[in-house]
């Protein structure tokens, strides 16, 4: 099973990033996805999760309203768009499948990628 994220990069204060996480050897749509972030210094931090077939999302108090969780079935992709963002958001980002949003944790894990908010 293999997850790829991809989209990271350096932005300012208050722009916008979208990253990716794409499966090649197992279809998402039976699986919960899940993003997670670590900050230098940090433990690892739940972010957000949707759940199969797009029944529920969920996020961490601290980016509802400016992150979006949605997935491209066709692509067996799931998308994170992050806007406004903030230089506390500066973080690996990591996506996960999991069998159920609820418990937190990822089952399968993908490579992370580095999201730097800074002027």
């Amino acid at each position: 099973v293999q997850l790829q994220a991809s989209g990271g990069g350096l932005v300012q204060p208050g722009g916008s990033l979208t990253l990716s996480c794409a499966a090649s050897t197992f279809t998402l749509d039976y699986y919960d996805i899940a993003w997670f972030r670590q900050a230098p210094g940090r433990g690892r931090e739940w972010v957000s999760c949707i759940s199969t077939w797009d029944s529920n999302i969920y996020y961490a108090d601290s980016v509802k309203g400016r992150f979006a969780l949605f997935r491209d079935h066709a692509k067996n992709t799931a998308y994170l768009q992050m806007n406004s963002l903030k230089p506390e958001d500066t973080a690996v980002y990591y996506c996960a499948a999991t069998t159920d949003c609820g418990l937190r944790v990822g089952v399968y894990w993908g490579q992370g990628t580095q999201v730097t908010v800074s002027s």
